[in-house]
Protein backbone atom coordinates (compact mmCIF):
# COMPACT_ATOMS: atom_id res chain seq x y z
CA UNK A 1 0.00 0.00 0.00
CA UNK A 2 1.23 3.46 -0.81
CA UNK A 3 2.48 5.35 2.31
CA UNK A 4 0.19 8.31 1.60
CA UNK A 5 -2.89 6.03 1.38
CA UNK A 6 -1.84 4.19 4.53
CA UNK A 7 -1.58 7.50 6.38
CA UNK A 8 -5.07 8.57 5.17
CA UNK A 9 -6.58 5.20 6.12
CA UNK A 10 -5.07 5.42 9.62
CA UNK A 11 -6.41 8.95 10.02
CA UNK A 12 -9.91 7.89 8.89
CA UNK A 13 -9.89 4.89 11.25
CA UNK A 14 -8.94 7.11 14.22
CA UNK A 15 -11.66 9.59 13.29
CA UNK A 16 -14.29 6.82 13.07
CA UNK A 17 -13.09 5.40 16.39
CA UNK A 18 -13.24 8.84 18.03
CA UNK A 19 -16.73 9.61 16.74
CA UNK A 20 -17.94 6.13 17.77
CA UNK A 21 -16.56 6.62 21.28
CA UNK A 22 -18.19 10.06 21.58
CA UNK A 23 -21.57 8.72 20.41
CA UNK A 24 -21.31 5.75 22.78
CA UNK A 25 -20.54 7.98 25.76
CA UNK A 26 -23.38 10.33 24.82
CA UNK A 27 -25.87 7.46 24.58
CA UNK A 28 -24.73 6.04 27.92
CA UNK A 29 -25.06 9.44 29.56
CA UNK A 30 -28.55 9.97 28.18
CA UNK A 31 -29.73 6.51 29.24
CA UNK A 32 -28.62 7.20 32.82
CA UNK A 33 -30.55 10.47 32.99
CA UNK A 34 -33.92 9.20 31.76
CA UNK A 35 -36.56 9.18 34.49
CA UNK A 36 -39.17 6.58 33.59
CA UNK A 37 -42.78 7.08 34.67
CA UNK A 38 -44.31 4.12 36.48
CA UNK A 39 -47.87 3.63 37.68
CA UNK A 40 -48.64 2.02 41.05
CA UNK A 41 -49.72 -1.12 39.17
CA UNK A 42 -46.36 -1.36 37.40
CA UNK A 43 -44.51 -0.78 40.68
CA UNK A 44 -46.60 -3.36 42.55
CA UNK A 45 -46.08 -5.95 39.79
CA UNK A 46 -42.30 -5.59 40.05
CA UNK A 47 -41.66 -3.78 36.76
CA UNK A 48 -39.99 -0.83 38.52
CA UNK A 49 -36.20 -1.07 38.89
CA UNK A 50 -35.03 -1.01 42.51
CA UNK A 51 -32.53 1.74 43.32
CA UNK A 52 -32.98 3.67 40.04
CA UNK A 53 -34.57 7.12 39.89
CA UNK A 54 -38.08 6.95 38.42
CA UNK A 55 -41.27 8.98 38.55
CA UNK A 56 -44.41 7.51 40.12
CA UNK A 57 -47.83 9.05 40.01
CA UNK A 58 -51.44 8.55 40.90
CA UNK A 59 -54.10 9.78 43.27
CA UNK A 60 -53.33 10.22 46.96
CA UNK A 61 -55.54 7.71 48.77
CA UNK A 62 -57.82 9.49 51.27
CA UNK A 63 -56.96 8.80 54.92
CA UNK A 64 -53.42 7.56 54.27
CA UNK A 65 -51.35 10.71 54.85
CA UNK A 66 -49.22 10.21 57.97
CA UNK A 67 -47.00 13.08 59.06
CA UNK A 68 -43.93 12.56 61.24
CA UNK A 69 -44.29 14.41 64.57
CA UNK A 70 -40.58 15.09 64.92
CA UNK A 71 -39.77 16.48 61.47
CA UNK A 72 -40.84 17.01 57.92
CA UNK A 73 -41.34 13.34 57.08
CA UNK A 74 -44.59 12.18 55.55
CA UNK A 75 -45.88 8.83 54.26
CA UNK A 76 -48.90 8.38 52.03
CA UNK A 77 -50.40 5.87 49.64
CA UNK A 78 -50.86 6.56 45.93
CA UNK A 79 -53.27 4.55 43.78
CA UNK A 80 -54.23 4.25 40.14
CA UNK A 81 -57.47 2.43 40.88
CA UNK A 82 -55.96 -1.05 40.60
CA UNK A 83 -52.91 -1.05 42.87
CA UNK A 84 -51.38 1.04 45.60
CA UNK A 85 -47.84 2.06 46.50
CA UNK A 86 -46.59 3.69 49.70
CA UNK A 87 -44.50 6.82 49.24
CA UNK A 88 -42.17 8.22 51.90
CA UNK A 89 -41.01 11.83 51.56
CA UNK A 90 -38.78 13.99 53.73
CA UNK A 91 -39.35 17.67 53.07
CA UNK A 92 -41.96 20.34 52.56
CA UNK A 93 -44.90 19.20 50.45
CA UNK A 94 -46.38 21.53 47.82
CA UNK A 95 -49.17 23.81 49.03
CA UNK A 96 -51.64 22.11 46.70
CA UNK A 97 -50.90 18.60 48.04
CA UNK A 98 -53.99 16.97 49.55
CA UNK A 99 -55.80 13.64 49.71
CA UNK A 100 -57.69 12.55 46.62
CA UNK A 101 -55.47 14.63 44.33
CA UNK A 102 -53.14 13.57 41.52
CA UNK A 103 -49.42 13.81 42.23
CA UNK A 104 -46.15 12.81 40.60
CA UNK A 105 -43.21 11.87 42.83
CA UNK A 106 -39.61 11.44 41.73
CA UNK A 107 -37.42 9.07 43.69
CA UNK A 108 -36.31 5.48 44.08
CA UNK A 109 -38.04 2.25 45.00
CA UNK A 110 -36.55 0.68 48.11
CA UNK A 111 -35.97 -3.01 48.76
CA UNK A 112 -38.97 -3.01 51.12
CA UNK A 113 -41.34 -1.84 48.34
CA UNK A 114 -41.67 1.70 49.70
CA UNK A 115 -41.05 4.45 47.17
CA UNK A 116 -38.68 7.02 48.71
CA UNK A 117 -39.39 10.34 47.00
CA UNK A 118 -36.88 13.14 46.58
CA UNK A 119 -39.45 15.46 45.00
CA UNK A 120 -43.26 15.61 45.04
CA UNK A 121 -45.24 17.61 42.48
CA UNK A 122 -48.95 18.40 42.84
CA UNK A 123 -51.41 19.60 40.25
CA UNK A 124 -51.73 23.36 39.88
CA UNK A 125 -55.50 23.75 39.52
CA UNK A 126 -58.69 21.74 39.82
CA UNK A 127 -58.73 20.73 36.14
CA UNK A 128 -55.11 19.68 35.63
CA UNK A 129 -53.75 16.18 36.04
CA UNK A 130 -50.34 15.03 34.80
CA UNK A 131 -50.82 13.21 31.47
CA UNK A 132 -49.14 10.05 32.72
CA UNK A 133 -51.43 9.89 35.75
CA UNK A 134 -54.54 10.56 33.63
CA UNK A 135 -53.55 7.79 31.18
CA UNK A 136 -52.97 5.32 34.04
CA UNK A 137 -56.33 6.14 35.64
CA UNK A 138 -58.14 5.87 32.29
CA UNK A 139 -56.51 2.49 31.64
CA UNK A 140 -57.42 1.24 35.13
CA UNK A 141 -61.02 2.40 34.63
CA UNK A 142 -61.21 0.68 31.22
CA UNK A 143 -59.72 -2.56 32.60
CA UNK A 144 -62.14 -2.47 35.53
CA UNK A 145 -65.13 -2.06 33.19
CA UNK A 146 -63.89 -4.89 31.02
CA UNK A 147 -63.48 -7.18 34.06
CA UNK A 148 -67.03 -6.38 35.19
CA UNK A 149 -68.43 -7.18 31.75
CA UNK A 150 -66.53 -10.48 31.65
CA UNK A 151 -67.78 -11.37 35.14
CA UNK A 152 -71.40 -10.89 34.03
CA UNK A 153 -71.10 -13.55 31.35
Amino acid sequence: MHPKRKKRLTLILFMVLGVSTAVGLLMYSLSQNINLFMTPTQIASGEAPVGRTIRAGGLVEPGTVERDDSGLGVRFVVTDGRSEVTIAYEGILPDLFREGQGIVAMGQLGEDGVFVASEVLAKHDENYMPPEVQDALDQAHKDGKQALEEARY
